[in-house]
């Protein structure tokens, strides 16, 4: 039987007019068999520190400090990956590329999905469920990723409150967001979790890095 990974999707920022200057896609992956470990050991986690709610990056306060930063270290000490790609908007053109905005979010999807694809296993996508993205579009999705691999088996819109894998994409992916398109970062708490992130990584969040670990690609336009 042919290996099979899981793939939690997220995204910030990514409204067309809301006035910050990058986007970004990102996912969170581990092995099939993993999940289940992964979501109860990120759940006692949770109850070690009595964290309540969701896991989610624009929830980040300073009482909830201590579990994020063992969060951080969590995943660091696993098989668990995170990809994200970041987007400058104000360079996105899809009048000249005669596409429109969804067509563009198809291709930025791809861009984040199809990287370092084993054409030997296969791939569960599930992707935060939004207004912008109906049923009808994650069937579409998923016949565009099938164009060259044939290999993501499932593509599905999933509520953030059935996995902690999904609400762990969204700490991450808002992390670099915050960073990126933040020039006054007010909260220490949020500063102070980046930093152990870029500290953990050796990437900072600025450039394109070449890391199977927490691999970040910004798009270059031509």
């Amino acid at each position: 039987m042919n290996k099979t990974f899981n793939i939690y999707c997220d995204e910030s920022c990514h409204i067309e007019h809301d006035h910050k200057p990058y986007m970004f896609l990102g996912s969170i992956s581990c092995a099939y068999n993993q999940t289940r470990l992964h979501t109860e050991n990120i759940k006692e986690l949770k109850k070690k520190h009595n964290l309540h709610t969701e896991i989610k990056w624009s929830k980040v306060s300073q009482p909830q400090l201590h579990f994020y930063l063992e969060l951080i270290d969590y995943f660091f000490a696993t098989d668990l990956k995170f990809r994200a790609i970041g987007i400058e908007k104000s360079k996105i053109n899809n009048t000249n590329f005669n596409q429109t905005y969804d067509d563009f979010y198809y291709e930025m999807y791809y861009r984040l999905l199809n990287h370092r694809i084993n054409s030997q296993y296969a791939y569960n996508v599930y992707l935060d469920i939004k207004d912008t993205l109906s049923a009808r579009k994650v069937n579409r999705l998923k016949e565009i990723l099938n164009v060259q691999y044939g290999v993501f088996r499932n593509v599905q819109n999933m509520h953030s409150h059935e996995s902690v894998l999904m609400q762990f994409a969204d700490f991450l992916v808002g992390a670099i967001s915050y960073y990126k398109n933040n020039d006054e970062k007010k909260s220490k708490t949020k500063v102070q979790l980046i930093e152990r992130i870029i500290k953990m990584s050796g990437h900072d969040f600025n450039k394109t890095n070449d890391s199977d670990k927490l691999n970040l690609f910004f798009i270059e336009w031509k």
